[in-house]
């Protein structure tokens, strides 16, 4: 399989390359961020998404934070550019990793003596945290595929696929890795609405890839279930806590109907996404706008006046996860938080 290459850093024009996911699937468009404020107007129109892809845009966000900044003292040019990291940072509030990306690069800019190392710095931890989510996905592919049984079908929600990393992807990183290994798997992508996440990019990825896939309507997944179309869930995360598993919204409504159908259902995610600190009552679901609900293809579906919902993501209770798989491998809830905290300080 060819890999995508989400996000990168072009070393010639000093610029964040991306795919703009807003245009798939009618046409490939790749956007260049020279600065910061472009970064974070990609970041809030998910012409960048996914939380481990946040999380290096984060990272290389910081360190164009650190190469534009003009300013010849070094305490106020580290002021700075903290302050255009932190706002690469709240950019999106739900998944962490966006945040984490950016404070791994702030910590190392921070430790440098000069604004030329900070410079030099910032971009070597930026290229290491890239590195390291290639790897991260790589590895959780290998440890989820023993999960998925030859033959299997597997729904996905959103797309946690390359497109939502560095490469590979996480759930469907999993499913690349189990075809690789020699099993047949096909795919059942929910649209996911309403920016349709799934149909547009999950879709679009799997058959450049030549790996079975068919779209269905959100509504449609417990229906398929029921009949036995489905063997098992797999999807990616967003923010993991002690009790909860955030991602796009719809997903605890799969994890339900997955216990009511006794599937499996299962969540891959890198450890940078665990958050050992916070409770799910304490994240901040992003509400986002109107319009993404009350029109399609540019004409109204909802009556003018009235009001829309449009949260962007949900908590689905870790007792309804079967297993989450990260790069150190398959964790059963209830989730061992010590040894979670000792294998991201060492990986």
């Amino acid at each position: 399989m060819k890999a995508i290459e989400t996000i990168r850093w072009d070393d010639d024009t000093s610029s964040i390359v991306l795919i703009d996911q807003t245009m798939l699937p009618l046409s490939y468009r790749v956007v260049r961020c020279r600065t910061v404020d472009r970064l974070i107007t990609a970041i809030r129109r998910l012409e960048v998404r996914g939380a481990p892809a946040l999380g290096v845009a984060g990272a290389y966000g910081a360190a164009l934070a650190a190469g534009t900044v003009k300013e010849k003292e070094f305490p106020r040019y580290l002021e700075k550019v903290e302050t255009a990291a932190r706002a690469i940072a709240h950019a999106r509030p739900t998944a962490v990793n966006l945040s984490w990306g950016v404070q791994r690069v702030l910590s190392r800019i921070n430790r440098s003596g000069s604004i030329a190392e900070a410079r030099l710095l910032s971009l070597k931890e930026a290229h290491r945290v890239a590195e390291e989510d290639s790897r991260s996905c790589h590895a959780i592919g290998d440890h989820g595929s023993t999960l998925i049984a030859d033959g299997s079908t597997v729904l996905t929600h959103c797309n946690a696929g390359a497109l939502a990393c560095r490469e590979w992807g996480t759930a469907l990183g999993i499913i690349r890795s189990a075809i690789e290994s020699g099993k047949e798997v096909k795919v059942i992508a929910c649209e996911t609405r309403p920016l349709l996440q799934g149909a547009r990019l999950t879709a679009w990825e799997l058959k450049r890839d030549n790996i079975g896939v068919t779209v269905i309507p959100d509504s449609a997944a417990a229906s398929l279930m029921r009949s036995g179309g489905i063997d098992c869930v797999v999807v990616g995360a967003d923010r993991i806590t002690h009790d909860a598993v955030f991602n796009k919204v719809g997903t605890y409504m799969h994890a339900i109907c997955a216990r009511a159908h006794s599937l499996p259902f299962y969540v891959a995610a890198p450890l940078s996404t665990f958050d050992p600190v916070h409770g799910s009552s304490e994240i901040v679901i992003e509400e986002r706008d109107r319009d993404e609900v009350a029109f399609y293809g540019g004409h109204a579906t909802v009556p003018e006046g009235v009001p829309v919902r449009n949260p962007a993501f949900d908590a689905t209770p870790l007792e309804l996860v079967s297993a989450i798989v990260s790069e150190s491998g398959v964790h059963r809830p209830p989730l061992d938080w010590d040894e979670i905290a000792r294998t991201r300080r060492v990986i």
